[in-house]
């Protein structure tokens, strides 16, 4: 008979450090959903949590991810066809989607690509939570008090920089796991342990998020540095721990060179961002961040709970904890606190430039630190009566300066006061050894109460003050129902549209469309978009669709799906048009232009470079006039624009009969309409951070004019009309196609054509001339902005390939490493096994 076996715990979870990481990892995940839950935030209630680039692009980026990781996807790893009518993937894929954790989505149905991303938000931000707790106990064990390190490693993973910032920008939740897993691969530099696993962590902290770990190596230097201090041993020894650390982030770093290099210039070639000042927060409003239920976009999100900023202010008076770390960790806490609002040291954290946004995405790295200085006073004992009041005197002072800040809400000092009085509580309650339970309870009350209530006040006031997105519903699932319908790639492409739900629609929806927003947006592109009258946001780092004829012939865009306008998008007016598809005879991606046009510049009108382009004259651009409402003319701004303010005014202009009249006016903010009868055309240009695309207002002929309802000041060009003639226009596509490619096809990094018999000029690829394109083995050459290739009378068929630049070099970069990292494993183990060999042997005893 059998004896009935008894249930064992997971192998992984039987020490105490391990179920303390599991407990920090589930309380983490538990406190955000609640916070979510609290808000009505998706997935637990109607309001979306897609603001800000969340919804704009790290949402479609991990819909194209999930489209390579199902082979569904128009390009591959080093080619996304989908952008901008194509442009380099390997800088998004290493900025955006190169966490392990990014994977996760793959597991998901594509339509719930919102609740995938939230998914991997939950995961990281629970894996932050365990790498905290696991190196608490690892810098000093605390036996018996490894659920105090669960709780203060949730409180890091819980802090304001991750509930209120990083929960949109997920790829930055990467650098809150980098940092303890960085400060671990330090202690095991100094200790001479584990010299293979460290520079591995290394490499997946820089892999994973390459400006977050930036800054979380910034902050594990810092802990070793202390460590060093700290800890016994001789001068040489601790030299000697330095140079294996320094020794350990160079090959790790050099592992991660073949997806860091492209990056890097990735973003050399990107068109300009925002240039920023950097002001430091005031002092009350710094304070006011470490309090429950604040929120601001200019001021560090230091907010960790009243249990971890207690404990972090104890040190100094609990006699329990060694001396020279009473006072070394807090002095280290107000050295980085006090760096983050110093300029030269403000660049120093973010690498010596100011980023467009929030100017303390380092936060994460302090909130590291208070929380080590945090396990000081528990790691060796419960504090007592003496380190509590210290602590909490300390405390109430900070609370006290932050009164004055207009940050602080009705909620702020109710939840920190009853906060703190659990932690004591709770403190108190595990000193005497008994009621450890309700102890506990109390603590993990406090920290998860304050912590859900910030996560839900910050998912409230994001929606009141940034730009929101729809999460995947009807309007997304019509329009990529149109866009797949209507596909034809790579004979034409298919556009999903100018009325966008975000920035990046094709690669949310699918199609191979001009849209593209990225931090690597190239200059090339912008440039060329903007010369063709294009729209755009961010300062032109978001591209929006060119819905235009002429440039669909030019780009060979054969069908434009049209749906309703995106209420999220700010349109107030109603919008219940059908989804439909527009479709145009279009040129195949590759055409042969004559040599004569090589020489070729684009000028200051879209219309007569989108003329240059398509290599016909199919516009008149006539002279126009703008009068206001009262019958004055407009005031001429230099030699170019109308200065316009609010009011309506009248633009006059002339145009062949029969022709489109299409208006360029990039900085106009409000409405124009052709005539009475026409259409309303809206237009949002706020130069230089908004761009207004050209648009058509209807057809006519003679006489025309155009009502504007100026809404904000701005210009008006005098050659904003331009009347298009789809007969001529019809006959330079005739043309171009007949010196088109007889067959086009494309494949993840680059496209073959087949030339039509004889061909001599320029074989031109609709596509940008960014940099990395080379045809049979050389670099491409451009025309006005495009791919193009010089071509003889014998030539049959075009190859073109495209290579990120910096990926051969980071290739070989990260072969280096590699080599050294095996030399550092290799060259002790030949040398112990080399010292056996050479030892001496015992003789044997005579018999």
């Amino acid at each position: 008979m059998r004896t009935p076996s008894t249930a064992k715990p997971l192998p992984i979870l039987r020490s105490p450090r391990a179920r303390g990481a599991a407990l920090a990892a589930l309380l983490t995940a538990l406190t955000v959903c609640a916070g979510d839950a609290v808000a009505r935030s998706y997935p637990f209630g109607p309001h979306t949590r897609s603001v800000n680039d969340l919804g704009n692009q790290f949402v479609p980026f991990h819909a194209r991810l999930w489209d390579l990781l199902h082979g569904r996807a128009d390009g591959g790893l080093l080619l996304n066809w989908q952008s901008g009518f194509g442009s380099g993937f390997l800088p998004d894929f290493g900025t955006y989607l190169s966490s392990p954790f990014a994977l996760i989505v793959g597991v998901f149905p594509r339509d719930r690509i919102d609740l995938a991303v939230y998914a991997v938000t939950l995961v990281k931000t629970g894996v932050a939570a365990a790498a905290m707790t696991w190196l608490l106990t690892a810098l000093r064990r605390g036996r018996g008090r490894e659920w105090a390190a669960a709780v203060l490693g949730a409180s890091y993973a819980l802090c304001g920089w991750s509930v209120v910032e990083a929960a949109y920008n997920p790829m930055w939740l990467d650098g809150l796991i980098a940092f303890p897993l960085l400060c671990l691969a330090g202690e095991w530099a100094r200790t001479g342990r584990r010299p293979v696993l460290g520079t591995l962590l290394v490499t997946l902290a820089w892999v994973s998020n390459f400006y977050t770990a930036y800054m979380a190596t910034l902050g594990a230097a810092l802990v070793l540095v202390v460590r060093l201090l700290l800890e016994d041993g001789t001068g040489r020894e601790r030299v000697r721990g330095l140079v294996r650390a320094v020794r350990t982030v160079l090959i790790g770093i050099g592992l991660a060179a073949p997806v860091l290099i492209p990056v890097f210039l990735g973003t050399r070639h990107a068109y300009p961002g925002w240039n920023r000042e950097f002001a430091p927060a005031a002092w009350p409003d710094v304070a006011a961040r470490l309090l429950p239920a604040t929120y601001s976009f200019f001021s560090p999100a230091l907010f960790l709970g009243s249990g971890a900023l207690l404990l972090a202010c104890a040190p100094a008076f609990h006699r329990a904890v060694p001396r020279a770390e009473r006072f070394v960790w807090p002095g280290l806490v107000a050295a980085v606190a006090l760096s983050l609002q110093w300029g030269p040291t403000h660049l120093l954290w973010h690498a010596f430039a100011t980023p467009n946004g929030s100017p303390y995405r380092q936060t994460f790295v302090l909130s590291g630190l208070v929380v080590i200085a945090a396990w000081t006073s528990v790691a060796t004992a419960w504090p007592d009566r003496r380190a509590l009041l210290g602590g909490g005197a300390v405390l109430t002072l900070i609370a006290a300066t932050a009164a004055s800040s207009t940050l602080i809400t009705g909620w702020t000092y109710p939840l920190f006061a009853a906060g703190l009085v659990a932690v004591i509580g709770a403190l108190v309650l595990a000193r005497t050894g008994r009621f450890a339970v309700l102890a506990a309870l109390l603590l993990v009350g406090a920290q998860a109460g304050q912590a859900a209530a910030t996560t839900a006040y910050a998912d409230r006031q994001r929606l009141n003050r940034l730009d929101d997105y729809a999460l995947w519903g009807e309007r997304q699932t019509l329009q990529a129902a149109a866009v797949a319908g209507a596909d034809g790639w790579p004979r034409y492409r298919t556009d999903p549209g100018l009325e966008q739900s975000t920035a990046n629609d094709p690669l949310l929806v699918g199609g191979q469309g001009g849209a593209y927003y990225s931090s690597h947006t190239p200059d090339v592109l912008t440039r060329t978009f903007l010369a063709l009258g294009a729209g755009w946001t961010s300062n032109g780092r978001a591209l929006h669709s060119l819905d235009n004829p002429v440039t669909d012939a030019v780009f060979s865009v054969g069908a434009r799906v049209h749906v309703p306008r995106d209420p999220h998008q700010g349109w107030n007016r109603p919008d219940d048009r059908p989804v439909t598809v527009t479709r145009q005879d279009v040129p195949p991606l590759v055409t042969v232009r004559p040599a004569a046009d090589s020489g070729a510049r684009m000028g200051r009108s879209p219309f007569h470079n989108q003329e240059k382009l398509l290599g016909a004259p199919v516009y008149t651009v006539p002279v126009t006039t703008l009068r206001a409402a009262d019958g004055s003319d407009a005031t001429d701004e230099g030699a170019y624009d109308y200065r316009v303010r609010p009011g309506t005014y009248t633009l006059g202009a002339s145009c062949p009969v029969g022709s489109e009249a299409y208006l360029w006016a990039p900085d106009l903010f409000g409405r124009a309409q052709l005539g009475t009868a026409g259409e309303p055309a809206d237009f949002r240009g706020e130069l230089p951070g908004r761009r207004a695309g050209m648009r058509m207002l209807g057809t006519g002929g003679g006489k025309l004019a155009v009502s504007l309802r100026v809404a904000r000041a701005g210009t008006v060009p005098h050659e904003a009309v331009g009347c298009l003639d789809r007969g001529r226009l019809a006959d330079a596509v005739a043309g171009l196609k007949h010196t088109g490619a007889t067959s086009v096809s494309v494949t993840s990094s680059g496209v073959h054509a087949e030339l039509p018999p004889q061909p001599e000029g320029l074989a031109v690829l609709a596509a940008p001339r960014i940099a990395g394109w080379s045809c049979d083995g050389r670099p491409a050459d451009s025309y006005l902005g495009l791919v193009a290739v010089p071509v003889s009378g014998d030539r049959t068929s075009l190859d073109c390939t495209f290579r990120p630049p910096g990926l051969r070099a980071g290739t070989l970069a990260g072969a280096g490493a590699l080599a050294a990292l095996l030399a550092t494993v290799l060259i002790p183990w030949v040398r112990t096994r080399g010292g056996r060999r050479l030892a001496p042997r015992t003789p044997h005893a005579q018999p």
